[in-house]
Order: C-alpha cells, then sequence, then structure tokens
C-alpha cells in the first residue's frame, strides 16, 4: 500500500503546473476533446497520411506502477497482463488488421507488459529504450523524449509506425491521458506531438 501511495504521489507531481513533462501549454487536468474513432474509421485517416500510434499496452492485474524488487529483466518481478489485458490486446489487433491497418514498425517499451501487448496485437516487434517507463525515476525523462521526438521527426509522411508504451511516457509525450489499450495517433512529422484522434477498438 505504502509503495502505490508513493506511486500515486509521484504521478500528482509530474501532473504539477510547471513540473509537468508534457508538451508545453496542454494540461492533462484540462484538455480539448480528442475525436475518438473504430479501426476502419481510423484506416481512412491514416492511409491520407502516415502517423506514430502511441499505444498504452493493455490492461493490467490491478496495481500502479511496479512492486518492490521490480527488475527489468524479470517478467515475475513486474506488473504485467492479466488475462482480459492478453485478450484485449489480440483483439487489438486482429481489429486494425481487419482494418487494414498494419504499420511498418512496431517498436516497445523493454517492460514485459508492454513487449506482450505488442506480441499479441501485431507480432514482430523490436525494443525502443526510450519508450521505457521513467515512472519511478524521471533523471531519464529529458534524454527519452528528446530521442522520441527526434525518431517521430525521421518518420516518413507516409509510414505508420506503433510505439507501444506506458502511459507516464505518452502523456509527457503527447499531452494526453490514454486508457489501457487506447491510442493516440499523432501525424508523422508533427514537430508539435499533437495527436490528431484517438483510436480504441
Amino acid at each position: 500500500m505504502l509503495h502505490g501511495s508513493r506511486n500515486r504521489r509521484h504521478w500528482l507531481a509530474l501532473m504539477a503546473g510547471g513540473t509537468m513533462l508534457a508538451t508545453p501549454g496542454l494540461s492533462l487536468l484540462a484538455q480539448a476533446t480528442l475525436e475518438v474513432l473504430d479501426p476502419r474509421q481510423a484506416a481512412a485517416r491514416l492511409a491520407r497520411r502516415g502517423h506514430v500510434l502511441l499505444m498504452r499496452h493493455a490492461q493490467t492485474v490491478a496495481g500502479t506502477g511496479d512492486p518492490p524488487g521490480f527488475r527489468l529483466d524479470d517478467c515475475a518481478t513486474q506488473r504485467n497482463l492479466s488475462d482480459q489485458g492478453r485478450a484485449q490486446a489480440r483483439a487489438i489487433g486482429e481489429a486494425l488488421r481487419a482494418a487494414a491497418i498494419v504499420p511498418v514498425k512496431v517498436q516497445s517499451s523493454a517492460w514485459c507488459r508492454c513487449r506482450e501487448t505488442a506480441e499479441l496485437a501485431f507480432g514482430d516487434y523490436t525494443v525502443l529504450p526510450a519508450l521505457n517507463s521513467f515512472f519511478e525515476d524521471r533523471s531519464s525523462a529529458p534524454a527519452q523524449l528528446e530521442a522520441l521526438r527526434e525518431a517521430g521527426r525521421r518518420v516518413p509522411v507516409q509510414d505508420t509506425i506503433v510505439w507501444v508504451t506506458h502511459q507516464v511516457v505518452i502523456s509527457a509525450l503527447a499531452g494526453r491521458f490514454t486508457s489501457q489499450g487506447e491510442i493516440l495517433a499523432v501525424p508523422a512529422g508533427d514537430a508539435d506531438w499533437t495527436p490528431a484522434f484517438s483510436i480504441r477498438a
């Protein structure tokens, strides 16, 4: 319980005024409504221009952050997907494929819940360390976010890629809170990282 309380305090600190890591000018507490599309609706938009699809990992077992003694190289020490989350990840992948949304590349955080989401939804993926969570330690956040922004700028405007990552990373990068399994679509090459719409399968 103490661990969860510490995580919640840390999360609130992330959202606090000047210390917030999200895009300047955006607030997670008061933000404009974002259009929510199903995969078939999203496919028409993606066909006109490539996007970076920022996907939060699928549903996990109850908890916040990771348990005490967490190790990145040992999934048993982490907060992982629930059975519902595994089914959700598979369903998301099936819905995207049915809508002919086939990313040219899928990259994931090294956390097991993200890797399993990527594998179940898309099959092939690679790990991109810049997508790793900094929920417990913000010291690496500025370098990670700059690396992601630079990688996003290099995405060809005709390509759509997927980044499977964590709420804290998505919020800091795009200024939006996402539910587990939700996808934010950011136009490829967008320097401001402003989401165009959300996809919920």
